[in-house]
């Protein structure tokens, strides 16, 4: 099933609303690339993304194995560097922490598979970009 994410820019620095038709957030660019600095940048926007599923996948496979944990703490950094062709290399770095008595076993098999989480395999997959087309604002849906 396709998932569907609705961004209307406003004209005050970058700031975007994102929603899903159900909940929304504010995107926006930092101060120093002239954003008003009220907002996930994109890059933020995509490590919630990241950190969010890996917290995720750790507590479903706790939960599956029976294992009780308290909270999920999940620190992402992201270097990008500019390539000679354009493009990037990025490199991301994941902290978690699990609140609870597991084994070292046990947290390795939660942090193995927290590194294959959806967002991240679905990162890793290939991704096609239809190029844009003009929506007429009937078709747009409300924010």
């Amino acid at each position: 099933m396709a998932t569907t994410i609705s961004v209307r820019n406003l004209p005050i620095g970058f700031q975007s609303i994102i929603s899903n038709g159900s909940h929304g957030i504010l995107g926006d660019e930092p101060l120093e690339t002239n954003g008003t600095g009220l907002g996930f940048s994109p890059r933020e926007l995509l490590l919630g993304a990241i950190g969010m599923c890996k917290a995720a996948t750790v507590r479903f496979i706790a939960n599956k194995r029976g294992w009780p944990i308290g909270d999920v703490e999940v620190e992402l950094t992201m270097d990008a560097v500019r390539t000679d062709d354009g493009g990037f290399t990025t490199h991301v770095k994941t902290g978690i922490h699990i609140q609870g008595e597991l084994t070292q076993k046990q947290k390795e098999d939660l942090f193995r598979h927290a590194d294959k989480c959806f967002v991240v395999r679905l990162i890793e997959g290939d991704w096609e970009f239809d190029p844009p087309h003009e929506t007429k604002k009937e078709e747009l849906p409300a924010l």
